[in-house]
């Protein structure tokens, strides 16, 4: 007999608010498995973290472009332990900074591995790989 109080529910990943102002068109565009990010149209700075005014000359003139999804680890991290439940399955992986060829640098898993300790690493490169749900995609990257 089951109970739906003792039946464990599986973890799931958290997932980002859609109906952030800054950030709700990159989440929205992750949906097409695009990768956005903005540009100044009055300096040209690349922006990431999405937000109102470019970081190099406050203007709020901030253009969306897609990234050809390509790029270059920075710097990474073996997680050997995780206490989230979604997480604690998926021990031992990689958590990397990644520079995509176009500029923004953000933080992602290595996905499409075995061994973290010994097929990442500093240099290497990579390509998005989507991770899908319902309203929207978590960007990730896998060697090339």
């Amino acid at each position: 007999m089951s109970d739906k109080n003792t039946e464990k529910k599986v973890p799931t990943r958290p997932l980002p608010k859609l109906a952030e102002m800054d950030t709700a068109p990159f989440w929205q565009g992750t949906a097409q498995q695009e990768f956005r990010y903005q540009q100044c149209a009055n300096c040209g700075t690349i922006v990431w973290h999405p937000r109102a005014h470019c970081t190099g000359c406050v203007d709020g003139d901030l253009q969306w472009k897609v990234s050809a999804g390509r790029g270059t680890i920075y710097s990474y991290s073996v997680v050997r332990l995780s206490y989230h439940p979604f997480f604690r399955t998926k021990v031992p992986y990689a958590v990397a900074y990644v520079d995509l060829d176009e500029g923004p640098r953000f933080l992602t898993n290595v996905t499409g591995i075995e061994d973290p300790l010994t097929e990442v690493s500093v240099g290497q490169r990579v390509e998005l790989a989507w991770e899908t749900h319902e309203e929207l995609s978590i960007p990730l990257v896998k060697p090339v």
